[in-house]
């Protein structure tokens, strides 16, 4: 990783702004493609923020068809992350060890089928439909209650930071850490520098990159995005030899809390809150020691209980060890992220990926480098599109 330790260059081609996944991969494709690039991080460390607290999986059975190019796009660099980045300090740690989506009722299972029929119409072909005693024959720690389920073996599990790092590592990137963003100079609608707390770069493009902070960025800019932050939770769970470390992501489909197992003897465990209010960027993020209970306890409305027969010997042992985490989705109102070019010329956006940016937003990086050098014209996650409200999704 080319570091900038002392002063920053007076000039760059183009200024990432943000050094978590979506930063760092920006700052990646960009640079392949023989841009000049100098990524800006206002942490002492890349992947510090909300990339550190995120869940690490990837997943092509995807609610939404839009997504399905730009995770795609994401999972063929991680399925060849050492040879695309030319780097071997940084494994992803790829598992393909599935996503498992479980249905209790007769409408939710109706609603399991159909969306895998639309996900083998978008040309994933190889979701796996089931009932609930197949299931059990395959997962026997499944519950009696369950009655379908979806299975997907290629959907899997990654490391996201050490993804971040070796995007760094395997480019021409500099970055520069301990360097918050303190402003942009325009002339005449164009971006010509961009200010920061080490000095002012002249540059002829910048990317706003910065997760839930984009929106606080662009302000600087005198831009307003449609963007929001939202807290979302996990429990990490060690010291629990019950949970079974060859599992998948395992997704109740009806409440969507869900966990995956983590090594050694323990799993993240979440719940995507729907009752969860919007709330400002923060640059801390309190966690809420009370989820864990809300998760864990089997009498809890949206207990993991019943993704699993463990978690209840687990809950009655009383053995187990727990923190709580937490960070911010950036949330869009129609669900899609925002990649393109702002009102202000050359000032370019990465961001508002939902919950998603591990998964999807290396690929939407992708993207915008051909958006940048002018190999693609027009993006479908444009910043001036019409908004529809969506309900906040898993």
């Amino acid at each position: 990783m080319r570091v900038v330790s002392a002063d920053l260059p007076a000039r760059a081609e183009l200024v990432v702004v943000g050094g978590g996944i979506v930063g760092a991969a920006t700052a990646f494709h960009a640079a392949r493609a023989g841009i000049e690039t100098l990524l800006v991080e206002r942490l002492p460390a890349p992947a510090a923020f909300t990339t550190a607290v995120a869940t690490g999986g990837y997943r092509l059975q995807l609610e939404h068809r839009e997504e399905l190019d730009l995770v795609s796009r994401s999972v063929a660099l991680f399925e060849q992350f050492g040879e695309r980045t030319g780097q071997r300090l940084y494994d992803p740690d790829l598992r393909p060890q599935g996503y498992l989506w479980l249905a209790y009722s007769g409408p939710a299972a109706a609603d399991q089928a159909g969306l895998v029929e639309r996900q083998r119409e978008w040309g994933v072909t190889d979701v796996e439909l089931m009932g609930g005693d197949e299931a059990r024959a395959r997962w026997p720690w499944l519950p009696d209650s369950v009655r379908s389920a979806r299975f997907r073996q290629s959907d899997g599990l990654i490391q996201p930071r050490r993804i971040t790092l070796g995007l760094l590592e395997g480019c021409d990137a500099r970055v520069a850490l301990g360097c918050d963003v303190t402003g942009f100079d325009v002339e005449g609608g164009r971006l010509t520098a961009v200010r920061t707390s080490r000095g002012t770069i002249a540059c002829g493009g910048a990317v706003i990159a910065a997760g839930p902070l984009s929106g606080r960025v662009a302000e600087l800019a005198g831009l307003e995005l449609p963007v929001r932050p939202l807290r979302r939770q996990r429990v990490i769970l060690w010291d629990a030899p019950e949970i079974p470390q060859d599992a998948p992501m395992t997704i109740d489909e009806e409440t969507t809390a869900h966990w995956r197992p983590v090594a050694p003897g323990g799993a993240y465990v979440l719940f995507p809150d729907p009752d969860e209010p919007y709330a400002p960027p923060l640059d801390v993020v309190p966690g809420d020691p009370a989820l864990a209970l809300r998760l864990l306890d089997p009498e809890s409305p949206v207990s993991v209980a019943t993704t699993g027969r463990f978690w209840k010997d687990l809950w009655q042992r009383g053995g187990r060890s727990w923190t709580v985490q937490a960070g911010q989705y950036t949330m869009t109102p129609d669900q899609r992220p925002l990649i393109g070019v702002s009102e202000v010329d050359g000032l370019w956006v990465n961001t508002g990926y939902n919950g998603h940016g591990v998964m999807a937003g290396p690929g939407g990086a992708e993207l915008l480098a051909d958006l940048i050098t002018g190999r693609l014209v027009e993006s479908p996650f444009r910043l001036d599109r019409t908004f529809v409200e969506a309900h906040q999704a898993f």
